[in-house]
């Protein structure tokens, strides 16, 4: 059976499909206890077990789905009532689009406190505490 990764546990990945199941336990024998149905969203597994990841979606819901199901593409979710793109991470930079809560958009990169997103096309810096997808003070690139 494949060992578990040695990656970094809590670790964010994204959605692969546009159907998941979260199940009760890491196994098809235990109960679906949650469907999934937004390809890319963002996910933070927590644990490993065989082919299974323990994962945390942004309500707090915990649960296990099969790695297939996921990918390494960082992507983040809105949070804040209206997240504002801006052209540079600059809370003075000019808007670029105004996203409201919910939206799923890759991340292009992180540094401090500021992402730059991309959502459907539409590019730009957004604040990391209205996103969720990366750990404060994470760099991504």
């Amino acid at each position: 059976a494949p060992r578990a990764t040695g990656l970094p546990l809590p670790r964010f990945a994204s959605l692969r499909a546009k159907k998941v199941y979260m199940r009760a336990g890491p196994g098809t024998r235990y109960p679906v206890e949650w469907t999934y149905r937004r390809k890319g969203l963002p996910i933070q597994i927590i644990a490993e077990f065989d082919t299974w990841r323990k994962v945390r979606d942004w309500n707090g819901t915990t649960g296990w789905v099969h790695r297939a199901m996921l990918s390494g593409r960082r992507m983040a979710m809105t949070i804040g009532n209206d997240t504002m793109l801006r052209r540079q991470p600059d809370k003075a930079a000019a808007p670029v689009a105004r996203a409201r809560p919910g939206v799923i958009a890759r991340i292009l990169s992180c540094k401090g406190a500021w992402c730059r997103i991309d959502a459907g096309g539409l590019s730009g810096w957004a604040t990391r505490k209205l996103l969720w997808g990366t750990f404060p003070g994470e760099k991504v690139k």
